[in-house]
C-alpha cells in the first residue's frame, strides 16, 4: 500500500509542531492576560447540534460520522434507493466533526449554565473539519483560536478584541488590517437603496469590490434582479470616500443604519486613546456570518501576504437560542492558524529561537565515556536544559554528523581528559566557537543563550 494523506490535511515535522505552537502560545497568552479562560469540547457533536446553524452551504461541509456497528440495519432503504443522501444520512450517522467552535461552545454554555457567571469569557484552541475544497491556506483539518463572551451587549468588548487583535498580530511579528463593519450599517445600506429584501446578495456582490471592482459588482447585481436605479445608489454610497462619517450622513434615515453608525462609533470612540500598532479602519464592504451575526463584524488581512482573512469574528445576538436559552448576546473572534502559520512562513518571520529550543547534543567517544556521559545527561536535565546523547559511543565525524542533520543548537564532547577534569569541551555548531567549561559554567552559558 501507498502511504497517502486525506486530502486537505497535512503532516507537521517536528519544526513545523515548534512553529505551531509558538502561534498558540502567542494567542494564548493575550487571550489569559485580558481575562479568557480554556474550555475543550468534543471532537464529535451530534449532528442534530450542528446542523441548520451554517445555512444550506456549511450543513453541506459537514463532516458526518456513520453510527457503529452495522449501521445500514437501520437505514432509510426507501433514500438508499433513491440515492437521496440527505434523508439517508439521517438514519446511518447521528454525529458530526465539529464544523467550527462556535455552536459546540454555545451548546456548551447552555447545558453547563448553572455553573457559569455571566457575564463568561472563554478561549478554545482546537481542530475543526469541513468539507471543503482544499487550496492555499485552506485545509479540510485545521485548527482554530477562538475566543468569545457571552451574557453582555457592552462594546467593550469589540473594542477589547481590536486590543487583543493589534497586540497577537504585533507580537508575531505580521502587519495587517483590521476591518470593522456592522450587521445593521449592512442593513440600513440595503434600506437606503430601496432593496431591503436583497440585503443577502447585495452584500454578497459588495463583499468582491475591491477585487472585480464597480462594473464587477453592478452586474452581479443585476444577476441578483436588482434594479438600475438601486444599483446607481449603491454605486454613489460606495464611491469616493467610505469613512463612517460620509456612511453616517447617508444612512441619516435608516433606523437600523443609525444604529450600526452609532455602535460602531463608540467602538472607535473607546479606541480613541490606544496606541494601536496595527492599522484599524472601517469597511462598509466587509460582510461575513449573515446567519447568524446581528452586530459589529471583524475581519483581519495580512498586508503582505495574499491569502485570504486570517482573522473573523462579530456579534452575535442570539447565539444560545437553538438549544433552548434565548437572548444571551455574545461577541467573539477566531484566529485562522493555518493561514497565520503559512504567512509567517512566507515571511520567514518565526523566531530563530522557535525552531531550536536551547538544547544540546552529548557525544561520548568510548564505552566509559558513554556511561559517564549518561550521568550527565541526566545532571543537564534536573537543570531543565532540554539534552539528549547519542545512542552508542562511536566515531566523532558520524556523531557530529548527527548534529548538523538535526540542527542541534550545541555539543558536549565527552573523552577520557574530560571525565578527569569533569570539563568538557561545548560546541556552538552554528558558529563553530567552543569553550572549555565546568559542568556548572555549561549550565550558566546556556542560560545567557536561552
Amino acid at each position: 500500500m501507498k502511504p497517502s494523506l486525506p486530502k486537505g490535511t497535512r503532516d507537521y515535522s517536528p519544526k513545523e509542531v515548534y512553529r505551531q505552537n509558538y502561534i498558540f502560545a502567542t494567542i494564548r497568552q493575550v487571550f489569559e492576560k485580558f481575562g479568557y479562560q480554556p474550555i475543550e469540547t468534543p471532537a464529535m457533536e451530534n449532528l442534530e447540534t450542528l446542523l441548520g446553524k451554517y445555512g444550506d452551504e456549511g450543513d453541506k461541509l459537514l463532516f458526518k460520522v456513520l453510527n457503529n456497528g452495522d449501521y445500514l440495519a437501520k437505514a432509510d432503504l426507501e433514500a438508499l434507493q433513491e440515492k437521496d443522501s440527505n434523508r439517508l444520512v439521517k438514519s446511518i450517522s447521528k454525529r458530526g466533526l465539529r464544523y467550527d467552535l462556535t455552536v459546540p461552545f454555545a451548546r456548551y454554555v447552555v447545558m453547563h449554565q448553572h455553573e457559569l457567571s455571566f457575564p463568561f469569557k472563554r478561549y478554545q484552541i482546537q481542530p475543526v473539519w469541513r468539507a471543503d475544497r482544499p487550496q492555499k491556506g485552506r485545509y479540510q483539518e485545521f485548527y482554530q483560536c477562538d475566543a468569545d463572551v457571552i451574557g453582555s451587549d457592552s462594546l467593550i468588548y469589540e473594542a477589547e478584541y481590536v486590543l487583543m487583535i493589534d497586540e497577537v498580530f504585533t507580537k508575531l511579528g505580521i502587519d495587517v488590517e483590521i476591518k470593522l463593519n456592522h450587521r445593521q450599517v449592512l442593513a440600513g445600506i440595503a434600506e437606503t437603496a430601496g432593496i431591503a429584501d436583497k440585503m443577502v446578495p447585495m452584500t454578497v456582490a459588495i463583499d468582491k469590490l475591491d477585487k472585480i471592482g464597480w462594473t464587477g459588482v453592478a452586474s452581479e447585481l443585476r444577476k441578483a434582479d436588482i434594479e438600475a436605479a438601486s444599483i446607481d445608489r449603491l454605486q454613489s454610497l460606495y464611491s469616493g470616500q467610505h469613512g463612517l462619517d460620509h456612511i453616517s450622513e447617508a444612512l441619516d434615515q435608516s433606523d437600523d443604519g443609525r444604529k450600526g453608525v452609532e455602535e460602531l462609533k463608540r467602538v472607535f470612540d473607546y479606541l480613541e486613546s490606544a496606541n494601536l500598532k496595527q492599522e484599524l479602519k472601517f469597511d462598509p464592504t466587509l460582510a461575513r456570518g449573515l446567519s447568524y451575526y446581528t452586530g459589529c463584524i471583524f475581519e483581519v488581512k495580512s498586508k503582505e501576504v495574499s491569502i485570504g482573512s486570517i482573522l473573523g469574528g462579530g456579534r452575535y445576538a442570539n447565539l444560545t437560542g437553538a438549544f433552548g436559552m434565548p437572548d444571551m448576546s455574545g461577541v467573539g473572534i477566531s484566529f485562522g492558524v493555518a493561514r497565520i502559520f503559512d504567512v509567517l512562513q512566507e515571511l520567514d518571520r518565526f523566531p530563530g529561537s522557535v525552531d531550536h529550543p536551547i538544547k544540546v547534543l552529548l557525544i561520548a567517544l568510548d564505552e566509559d565515556c558513554h556511561r559517564y556521559a549518561f550521568d550527565l545527561l541526566h545532571d543537564l536535565r534536573s537543570q531543565e536544559i532540554p539534552a539528549h546523547l547519542y545512542p552508542e559511543p562511536g566515531k566523532l565525524k558520524k556523531q557530529m554528523k548527527y548534529a548538523d542533520a538535526t540542527e542541534v543548537p550545541f555539543v558536549i564532547l565527552i573523552g577520557s581528559d574530560e571525565m578527569k577534569r569533569k570539563s568538557y569541551t561545548v560546541k556552538h555548531m552554528k558558529s563553530g566557537e567552543q569553550w572549555d567549561l565546568s559542568f556548572e559554567a555549561i549550565i550558566e552559558k546556556l542560560g545567557e543563550l536561552r
